[in-house]
């Protein structure tokens, strides 16, 4: 059976590549209908292979099974090898990647429809599903850093997809630079697993892990650190990146100038997800890492908290849910930190639906307004777009963590399990992601307010021609409206309390950090936790925050003009996005500027010009004036120079 399925596997990366293959060297010769045939079918049938290699591996309890495709390179005893790792959370991972990726290739049949970029949007999207499927199967750090570098590429080209825009231009190199602070981390990390553990293979990484806890290395002369401690927080930095992370977040609003379905594709279920997909699988080394632990903690919970604050000043409605995705992968953070990696799984998977239906609603509601993005342009849209406003309800109802939608049950989870944590920074990590719990539902129910309530601010122009999306537009809202409603009531018990969970092995926990164990004890069923609600705090912070938006935002929108005159200090602050894009522009960027300047004028115009060149110029200028001076013209001169000359001979001879 392991065979059939290392084949099977192979076919479900290898598919989404052909189709990128197909769109980008036929696309213009096939032409337009035929490429997002063809794009569509692979997806879908890698798609369906994937459900079955699902069923076997969870349905029908199928051990781990991994196999080697063909060795790369080989380095003396060192062998690098192409090999897959199909476990439940390699399989999980898979299902729901190709799932949100085939709503956004569906959608993107009806948003790029007049785009004359059509061909080179699936080629891109295509690609970057084959990477994000090269990541999660892999099953060492070569081909793993191979699938992410490939994300990071694709993802490059996509927020830069309109090229002849400025703003996307430097978005993408935004994403591009920042990606790059982050893989070298990663980078780092790779040499010192190689250098420690001689082999770069997941499994035999973490079999050697116990052995290595009591290891040291030189970092600074005469000051040695634990080895594994070191290797953990190098890769988080690489997690930090990716997973947009403070202070490394900076890139992923920029990431709104790409068109809406790569938006949804980057912020739902692939590449902002590959960071906390890749701590997850490294469990077993961070697990021996407390310290850096409680380091993801106070990181997670920051960026959960603050981050989400800044949504609540933002008007462009894609900009919001970047926020909230980021906001929402700080909830994520917070749950690795918590060693409830469990948890932070099921909030990944549950996060990808419904974030993926938010983008896409926000991307039929730009349609509909003619690409305008701006919420203070908008207003009453929901007697126009039925079908686009309730999926965008359900995701934002879901985001909020209103039960029984899917976000309650994934959501909460983490907020318990970091309250029942002892690490270092969980108290601080609580009172961020509980507060986050009211700021949550308040920015996206503002959105929803401004968006598809309050009174109409459009464009008298644009009324008369504001109608519903197509069927390729609203039957991928609808498809991903579903698991929004259902999947987190489906899962949150054999996720995260069953014995063993859905991820069975694929996750280490030291008994001393199983925090979800201890939740078990109590849970009584999906049902039971939704009706209970009532009874935790979260639930009331959930509906405090619609409530203070619909109060601000429907009825009294004047007190939003009040508040921000009292407390003006705080608005300019979050609009000023607590001066990261500021400290990096004056830092960073003009820093290099200023700093390549001062090289210039000293190496270059100082150095090298006046020194090396101009200063050779003008020493044997210097030098022919001298000697000039020696040429006098007398006899007697040049007798005497003979005579000094014959005696300084002579004494050389009779000393030497």
């Amino acid at each position: 059976m392991d065979q059939p399925l290392i084949l099977c596997a192979t076919v479900i990366m290898l598919l989404p590549l052909l189709g990128a293959l197909i769109a980008g060297l036929l696309g213009k010769r096939i032409g337009r209908q035929a490429t997002h045939c063809v794009a569509i079918a692979l997806v879908s049938l890698s798609f369906m292979l994937a459900l079955y290699v699902a069923r076997v591996m969870i349905i029908d309890a199928h051990p781990t099974v991994e196999g080697t495709l063909y060795t790369w390179a080989t380095a003396g005893s060192l062998q690098f090898d192409v090999a897959l790792l199909i476990d439940r959370l390699s399989v999980i991972m898979m299902v729901v990647v190709l799932f949100v990726s085939l709503a956004v290739h569906v959608y993107t049949v009806g948003y790029m429809a007049d785009d004359a970029g059509y061909q080179r949007f699936f080629c891109y999207v295509s690609l970057f599903t084959f990477s994000m499927l090269v990541l999660v199967l892999a099953n060492n750090f070569l081909l793993l850093f191979f699938g992410w570098e490939g994300v990071g590429l694709v993802s490059y080209l996509l927020i830069g997809f309109w090229f002849k825009r400025e703003s996307a231009n430097q978005g993408s190199l935004k994403a591009f630079l920042a990606n790059r602070v982050g893989d070298i981390g990663f980078l780092l990390a790779m040499a010192a697993v190689l250098m420690f553990f001689g082999t770069l293979h997941y499994h035999d990484v973490f079999a050697q892990a116990p052995q290595i806890v009591s290891r040291t290395m030189l970092l600074f002369p005469h000051y040695e650190v634990p080895v594994i401690p070191v290797i953990c927080f190098l890769l988080f930095i690489g997690a930090m990146g990716k997973s947009a992370q403070v202070p490394l977040h900076v890139w992923l609003p920029e990431s709104m100038e790409g068109p809406t379905p790569i938006s949804a594709l980057i912020h739902a279920a692939t590449m902002v997800t590959a960071g906390i997909y890749m701590v997850a699988r490294m469990s077993p080394l961070y697990e021996y890492s407390p310290a850096i632990l409680s380091c993801i903690l106070i990181i997670g919970g920051t960026t959960a908290f603050f981050l989400g604050l800044v949504a609540l000043v933002q008007f462009d409605i894609k900009r919001v849910i970047a926020y909230s995705t980021i906001s929402q992968l700080g909830y994520m953070a917070v749950a690795l930190g918590a060693s409830a990696y469990d948890a932070a799984i099921f909030h990944l998977l549950t996060h990808a639906f419904f974030k993926a239906l938010l983008f896409l609603a926000a991307g039929s509601v730009i349609i509909a307004m003619h690409h305008e993005q701006d919420m203070r342009k908008m207003g009453g849209l929901a007697a126009y777009l039925p079908v686009t406003y309730l999926t965008f309800m359900i995701g934002a109802l879901a985001l909020s963590a209103i039960p029984p939608f899917s976000g309650f049950f994934s959501k909460d989870a983490i907020i318990e399990a970091v309250n029942l944590s002892t690490l270092p920074g969980a108290r601080y990590a609580y009172y961020c992601v509980l507060f986050g719990a009211f700021i949550t539902p308040l920015y996206t129910f503002r959105a929803l307010f401004l968006t598809f309530h309050t009174k109409e601010r459009i464009n008298h122009k644009l009324r008369g021609q504001i109608h519903e999306s197509p069927w390729v537009v609203l039957i991928p809202l609808v498809a991903l409206a579903i698991p929004s409603i259902v999947i987190g009531q489906m899962l949150v018990g054999p996720m995260l309390f069953a014995q063993p969970t859905l991820l069975g092995d694929s996750i280490f926990v030291l008994p001393e950090h199983n925090v979800l164990e201890q939740m078990a004890r109590s849970y009584v069923g999906a049902s039971k936790l939704a009706l209970d609600a009532g009874a935790h705090l979260t639930f009331w912070f959930a509906i405090a925050g619609m409530v203070v938006a619909w109060l601000f935002i429907a009825v009294y929108p004047q007190w939003t003009e009040a508040l921000k005159l009292q407390f003006h200090w705080l608005y300019r602050v979050l609009v000023s996005k607590f001066g990261f894009d500021d400290f990096n522009r004056v830092v960073f960027v003009d820093g290099t500027v200023d700093l390549g300047g001062v090289c210039y004028e000293v190496s270059d115009v100082k150095l090298i010009d006046g020194v090396c060149v101009n200063g050779s110029g003008r020493l044997i200028a210097w030098l022919a004036r001298t000697a000039r001076r020696a040429q006098t013209g007398y006899l007697y001169h040049y007798a005497l120079s003979m005579v000094i000359g014959l005696l300084v001979f002579l004494l050389w001879f009779i000393l030497g």
